[in-house]
């Protein structure tokens, strides 16, 4: 039988139908197999539970991802759990080498440790100092992204610890300063390993919240350990992609998680942020009456002037006899009226007399006059049928049409005889 032919009858065993199932002890057999292939990693993650019982010899361990909502067991002899100092405790960070097992009777799978370290207060720092760099190259801490809180918000939400001194804090001094102040306030761990995914879950929930125009990130005083959530890589970017002004209060005055660089405004304590979300009614109430002040007294004083100034139009002496101007100018008109009159009858008069001498000109001058004493005028048609005035003898010949003009008409003749003059 060929190499091939046994490759594809154990192809043929493998397939599995309805009818031809595998049993579980089969499935977990050839699950652990391939787990079991794999080699054994390097793991890094928080404790979030550790059980180990006096008596035992195995320690169980829940690493869970700070950034992400994934966890698994790990199983480690309990001397090497004892052998860590400090001791471990639940929200420690850890690097783990382990190796992945399958339990075959369970159907689970951990991770096998066979060596486990803390990670130092040192390592920590030098941490978030890389990230701290790498969110700056990228422009999350630059002050251009940086947006104004709104002048007197809407609606403030707060995310703190339960019953926390910072919780306190931030509601007494923002009432005390605004007392109708709306405040949604979301509890969430402010430590520990599900601090991130608690507090990235409220601020998507206030961020999608069309009534709230600010959110306050607020947490007390702490250790670097404990202040770890809030310079964590996913909650910087969160908080740099809300649409909502995030503000920071994380700490005291020296404490700066990167969260204080990415938020739009960093305040030093819970008490700060109380007083900087909200405006001073006792200030603004007096700012008010301030103003309200100034514009009566702008209002007065504008006042007196437009009264100044009507009082001296008032006494002006147009305003004073005011038809007395009209009367001086109507006889003016009056007066030039007359003269303009007696200017153009003038002018009248003398093309009149003009017009009287021309005309007696055109009278001695024109053919009626001369005609009305026997005179008459003779036309002939030339080529063109247009009539000419007969000058010459030589312009017609017999039977030329001729038309004679005299005083009171004229009248049509034909040329005979054409006899020149001596």
């Amino acid at each position: 039988m060929s190499t091939e032919q046994n490759q594809a009858q154990n192809q043929a065993k493998d397939q599995t139908t309805a009818e031809n199932p595998w049993p579980v002890r089969t499935v977990a057999r050839k699950i652990g197999d391939w787990i079991h292939r794999l080699g054994a990693v390097w793991v890094e993650g928080q404790v979030t539970q550790i059980s180990a019982r006096p008596g035992t010899q195995t320690a169980f361990l829940t690493l869970r991802d700070p950034s992400a909502d994934v966890s698994m067991t790990v199983t480690a002899p309990m001397r090497l759990v004892r052998a860590i100092e400090p001791p471990l405790r639940e929200g420690a960070s850890v690097v783990v080498f382990a190796k992945p097992t399958f339990f075959l009777g369970r159907g689970t799978i951990s991770l096998r440790a066979s060596e486990i370290r803390s990670i130092g207060i040192g390592e920590l720092l030098a941490r978030i100092e890389r990230l701290r760099r790498l969110l700056e190259a990228e422009g999350l801490f630059a002050p251009e992204r940086k947006r104004r809180l709104p002048f007197l918000p809407k609606g403030i939400g707060l995310i703190t610890g339960r019953a926390s001194a910072a919780e306190h804090d931030v509601l007494v001094n923002a009432h005390n300063r605004w007392p109708a102040a709306p405040i949604q306030v979301i509890n969430t761990a402010v430590q520990g390993p599900t601090a991130v995914p608690q507090i990235r879950k409220a601020l998507s929930i206030l961020d999608a919240d069309p009534g709230v125009d600010v959110i306050v990130i607020a947490r007390g005083g702490g250790s670097v350990e404990d202040l770890l959530p809030f310079s964590d890589e996913a909650l910087c970017r969160a908080v740099s992609a809300a649409r909502t002004p995030v503000v920071s209060a994380i700490g005291h005055e020296p404490d700066t998680p990167l969260l204080d660089h990415v938020a739009d405004l960093r305040c030093s304590t819970p008490t700060d942020a109380g007083k900087r979300v909200v405006p001073d009614v006792k200030e603004e109430t007096a700012r008010v009456h301030q103003m309200r002040d100034r514009a009566r007294r702008a209002l007065h004083g504008w006042v007196d002037t437009q009264c100044r100034l009507l009082d001296q139009l008032r006494s002006r002496p147009v305003l004073a006899d005011p038809l007395g101007p009209i009367g001086r100018r109507r006889d003016d008109v009056e007066l030039h009226r007359e003269r303009g009159r007696r200017a153009m009858l003038n002018t009248l008069s003398h093309e009149q007399a003009a017009v009287a001498s021309a005309r007696a000109r055109l009278t001695a001058l024109g053919p009626a006059a001369t005609m009305a004493r026997g005179y008459t005028v003779v036309q002939y048609p030339d080529a063109a049928g247009n009539l000419q005035v007969l000058r010459s003898i030589s312009e017609v010949a017999d039977g030329t049409p001729l038309r004679v003009r005299v005083v009171d008409g004229a009248v049509h003749a034909v040329a005979q005889t054409v006899e020149p003059g001596e």
